[in-house]
């Protein structure tokens, strides 16, 4: 599996276990609020990641894996907010942040290296 292959898997297994916690959750108002709104950002990471991997440049790349951040980023603080609120022990999530944390880390790599590249290309620099 080369490396563009096992992030789209890794993506994918992540809103994967984000349907199966959100299946778990206790039903109520804000169980339902929450719930949803992390559903819906932890399912964009994997979909925005195959986007960015038929980006048409750089620049398109960058800015599709800048959706890819966001939506990451924003996983994870509903997730924090499960834990915070009672709504989920936090140690039902752990395995979970520590595996969005990772995504963010690498998307923000490449987002940087894609830059630095891009920078190298242009005449006159």
């Amino acid at each position: 599996m080369n490396p563009e292959e096992r992030f789209k898997f890794r993506t994918k297994q992540l809103a994967l276990r984000v349907i199966w916690l959100v299946d778990a959750l206790p039903r109520g108002r804000s169980a339902d609020v929450v719930s949803r709104q992390l559903l819906r950002s932890a399912t964009s990471v994997g979909a925005n990641y195959r986007a960015a991997c038929r980006a048409k440049s750089a620049a398109d790349m960058i800015a599709k894996l800048s959706i890819v951040e966001e939506e990451a980023d924003e996983t994870l603080y509903w997730k924090e907010l499960l834990s915070e609120s009672g709504l989920m022990p936090e140690s039902r999530l752990t395995s979970l942040m520590k595996e969005t944390d990772e995504i963010i880390a690498m998307t923000v790599a490449s987002i940087k290296t894609l830059r630095m590249r891009q920078r190298k290309s242009r005449p006159g620099r």
